[in-house]
């Protein structure tokens, strides 16, 4: 191991500008690991194939699922099973890390002008 390997979840913050544009943080065995800034509410869409984990930094989250609203404060981890339809939402800017399989589209199922390609630090 080296030092070359540490990474800094605040530089990683530092270096995202715009919202709902995942940037890859790390990898650990099939997940990335991704920092994401947040804003306005997303998409309606699922990932039928594999669960994704929510771990809110700053702010506020609303994830909207079809049976009721979970609400992210910070420190909180959340994580949506595979094919849970759910809809993020933050009412100001959020910080966002996600835990999701690699190759996971920030869309899942619902594609769209908001797809994006995962950038990387």
């Amino acid at each position: 191991m080296s030092q070359s390997q540490v990474r800094s979840v605040s530089a990683a913050f530092d270096a995202v500008a715009e919202s709902w544009q995942p940037h890859r943080l790390a990898t650990v065995n099939d997940a990335d690991v991704k920092v994401v800034r947040l804003l306005g509410e997303f998409v309606w869409h699922t990932h039928p194939d594999t669960d994704e984990l929510f771990l809110v930094r700053s702010g506020t989250l609303v994830i909207q699922l079809r049976d009721g609203d979970v609400t992210l404060e910070p420190g909180d981890v959340f994580v949506i099973p595979a094919g849970v339809e759910h809809c993020p939402r933050a009412d100001e800017e959020v910080e966002a890390i996600l835990i999701e399989r690699v190759g996971t589209v920030n869309t899942g199922d619902a594609g769209g002008e908001r797809t994006s390609a995962l950038r990387e630090l």
